[in-house]
């Protein structure tokens, strides 16, 4: 009997069997794509996140980063990690350590989709494998959780993402955001000549489009053509109406995602995963939508209060004037999101 089965290969879904196959049980993950897997987002890893990769025995190598920085092209203001450094990662160099990692403590690793969930009282069955939990980490628009009747709508208009890299050696340390009044650019190091640019908008039009709303930036990455193809993810704000059903528990962004402007992705999917097969191994599954409340409070308050302000044509330069009049503000402010 497979103690822990784990619908989703990303980061969440691995750091789930990981935690599950240190605390001695057995873990299979259940995953359609070969590894590695890549995806639409900013790969930049906050100190919180390098901690808690580095609890489950994964590092990572890419590019150390010192801090956060803000601009909208004429101001800009800039707070350091106090708390050790970051990491610019490439998603498909953080796959591999831990898919590595998951390999060398035993946990399979089947190439099948979920398909299908019936459960009775003991047990769960998904891709024809029996277990006595499943854990549902597959993603942001998660089949599962759509299939277990926990899907919630979310009103109004959605926030988009899109990520190229280019072959250039990055000038900063930070990472860079640039405001406009459609959105957000987001420059991370991620090698010694690759940065990664992700945009987030409400706006739908095509990459270039949204890299012109950045001039400074623009003009920067004007010589350079894209290392790699554009890839995009969203709407990113997903609710769930639950946590759990039955035996089953939801983890990383299939429990819910509100954006991804505060770049504390894989530090929320190792917390979730770890807060669920934590409830797991005490025997209190009940427990895990309290502790994912308290896990992840701190993010959806922050997050949601930035993205308030975000939503505003005028609140990107309003955003970057306050950063830069009041230091002492954005420093609390980044400190907190570590």
């Amino acid at each position: 009997m497979i103690d822990v089965l784990v619908a989703g290969g990303g980061p969440a879904g691995l750091a789930a069997a990981i935690r599950a196959a240190s605390a001695g049980l057995e873990a299979v993950v259940v995953e359609p794509r070969t590894t590695p897997v890549d995806k639409a987002c900013g790969e930049g890893i906050m100190p919180g996140g390098v901690a808690a990769l580095r609890d489950l025995g994964v590092r990572v190598s890419g590019r150390e980063l010192r801090g956060i920085r803000y601009t909208d092209g004429r101001r800009s203001a800039e707070a350091a990690f106090r708390g050790g450094p970051g990491a610019g990662v490439r998603r498909t160099e953080l796959h591999t350590a831990l898919h590595e990692r998951a390999a060398a403590l035993g946990v399979r690793v089947v190439t099948a989709k979920a398909g299908e969930i019936r459960q009775d009282e003991d047990t769960v069955t998904a891709a024809g494998l029996t277990a006595r939990w499943l854990i549902a980490a597959d993603g942001l628009h998660s089949p599962l959780r759509r299939a277990l009747g926990l899907d919630r709508p979310v009103a109004g208009p959605g926030r988009y993402g899109l990520r190229r890299h280019y072959p250039l050696a990055p000038w900063t340390d930070h990472v860079e955001v640039h405001w406009s009044r459609h959105g957000e650019a987001y420059v991370t190091p991620v090698g010694e000549r690759l940065v990664g640019v992700a945009v987030l908008s409400r706006d739908r039009r095509p990459y270039d489009r949204h890299l012109a709303a950045f001039p400074a930036l623009a003009a920067r990455l004007a010589d350079s053509p894209g290392a790699t193809s554009v890839r995009g993810a969203g709407p990113l704000r997903q609710r769930a109406r639950g946590l759990r059903a039955g035996r089953v528990l939801l983890v990383g962004d299939a429990a819910g995602y509100v954006d991804a402007l505060t770049g504390e992705g894989i530090a929320l999917a190792v917390a979730t995963a770890t807060a669920a097969v934590d409830c797991l191994t005490a025997g209190r599954p009940e427990d895990y939508p309290r502790r994912w409340a308290r896990v992840t409070r701190r993010y959806r308050l922050l997050t949601a209060a930035l993205l308030g302000a975000a939503g505003h044509p005028s609140s990107g330069r309003l955003i970057v004037a306050t950063a830069h009049r009041a230091p002492v503000l954005f420093r609390t402010a980044v400190h907190a999101l570590q």
